[in-house]
């Protein structure tokens, strides 16, 4: 399974934990869009559609992308996101990480790539990488609940409705 991050150099190479996970060897990172695989599944947060257990089959086969740059100087137009038909947002889950502890859905790279592997099936994979990070257990205890029940919908309006459910009992 193929886990790529696009790094846009925006971030300290020391919190950041796209660098941590390449170092131990849990992705590759690239610099250029043209090395982002296509067909793989795309993280965007401008997406129309939210990951689901029915990106599977892409995210086993074709890989995961993580953007790792700042998504408050970017648009929806940017040019990576023509890259791939799959791209998808995250739906509702919690920071763990230092920088960002406590804010919705104000994650880290890492955290992005676990949600979406933890959600499609692949709950070891995404333990394995958290477990990386001395706070990366919090992460997935924080969010076990709608980790949860994310992993078990069927599509993505399945997902969406449990966002929209919890948002609405927790507000």
């Amino acid at each position: 399974m193929k886990i790529i991050v696009f790094h846009a150099n925006e971030c300290d190479k020391k919190k950041c934990s796209g660098y941590k996970m390449e170092k131990l060897g849990k992705c590759k990172i690239v610099y250029k869009i043209n090395q982002i695989p296509k067909g793989a599944i795309v993280l965007n947060p401008f997406a129309q559609k939210a990951v689901s257990p029915e990106d599977k089959n892409i995210v086993e086969k074709r890989g995961i992308v993580g953007l790792d740059c700042s998504w408050n100087k970017i648009s929806s137009s940017a040019t990576f996101f023509n890259l791939s038909k799959y791209h998808r947002s995250l739906p509702f889950l919690i920071a763990a990480s230092p920088v960002n502890y406590g804010s919705p859905c104000k994650l880290s790279t890492v955290e992005a790539i676990a949600a979406v592997l933890y959600i499609t099936g692949f709950k070891k994979k995404a333990e394995d990488i958290m477990n990386s990070f001395k706070w990366g257990h919090t992460f997935i205890e924080l969010n076990f609940e709608l980790l949860e029940d994310y992993s078990n919908a069927k599509t993505s309006i399945e997902v969406v409705n449990i966002q929209n459910d919890f948002l609405k009992n927790h507000s």
